[in-house]
C-alpha cells in the first residue's frame, strides 16, 4: 500500500532486547526527523539516567490513575505480592505533547504494538499518521545478550520469555512492513528510501 506522505509517519521499532532497535534509532535515522516517545516506568533510576531521560520514573500508583496508551506489565508471570512490578507505558501527554512530528515508538512485543495502533484510532489521530513497522530480527546470540543485560531480580526469566516472533504478529493482527538485521549491518532498502523521503521533505 502506498504512503500519504503528506501524513507525519509512527514507526515502531520493534525487536528483542540486544537486537539493534536503540543503535539503529541513535545512529541511523537522520538527527531530528523522529521523536522518540518515552514510556513512564516503575524501574529504578540506573546510573546516568535522570527525570525524562530515557524514562518517566514514577510509583505503581501512577499507572493506577493516569491515562496511558500503552501498558507493559515485564514481569507478571514471575510477580509475586509483595515485590515490585515492572511497569512501562507510554503516557498520553507524551504523545499529544508531540503531535506533529514523526514519532518513533521502541517495543519488544507486537501486542504492545497493536495497544499504540489501537490507541491513535480510538483518538482519531490515525487520520494525521501512517504506521509502519519495522521488525528487529534476534541476534543469534540473544540468551547470551539477555544475561549480559541482566540488571534487576527475575531479570534473566523476564528477558528470556519475551518473545518476537513472526506468531507474534500474526497475534497482533500486524504484518512487519519491514525486516532489519541491523547489529549485522543489514537494513530493509524500502525503510531507508521511506526514511530518505522524509528527510527530504523535512
Amino acid at each position: 500500500m502506498g504512503l500519504n506522505m503528506k501524513k507525519k509517519t509512527l514507526l515502531f521499532c520493534t525487536g528483542l532486547s540486544g537486537s539493534g532497535k536503540t543503535y539503529f534509532i541513535n545512529n541511523t535515522i537522520p538527527s531530528g526527523l523522529f521523536y522518540n516517545l518515552r514510556s513512564a516506568t516503575t524501574r529504578p533510576m540506573r546510573d546516568g539516567e535522570s527525570e525524562g531521560n530515557p524514562y518517566f520514573f514514577r510509583d505503581e500508583a501512577y499507572f493506577e490513575t493516569e491515562p496511558l496508551a500503552t501498558h507493559l506489565w515485564v514481569n507478571k508471570a514471575f510477580w509475586t505480592p509483595g515485590t515490585p512490578k515492572w511497569l512501562y507505558g507510554v503516557p498520553e501527554f507524551e504523545i499529544y505533547d508531540n503531535l506533529g512530528q514523526n514519532l518513533i515508538y521502541d517495543v519488544i512485543q507486537p501486542c504492545y504494538v497493536r495497544e499504540m495502533m489501537d490507541w491513535f484510532r480510538k483518538n482519531g489521530l490515525h487520520r494525521d499518521y501512517n504506521f509502519r513497522v519495522a521488525y528487529f530480527l534476534p541476534p543469534m546470540n540473544n540468551l547470551e545478550t539477555a544475561r549480559k543485560r541482566a540488571n534487576m531480580p527475575n531479570d534473566i526469566d523476564v528477558r528470556s520469555t519475551n518473545t518476537c516472533d513472526p506468531i507474534d504478529f500474526l497475534h497482533a493482527g500486524i504484518v512487519p512492513d519491514y525486516i532489519l538485521q541491523a547489529r549485522n549491518g543489514i537494513l530493509d532498502p524500502y525503510l531507508m528510501r521511506h526514511i530518505a523521503r522524509l528527510n527530504k521533505s523535512k
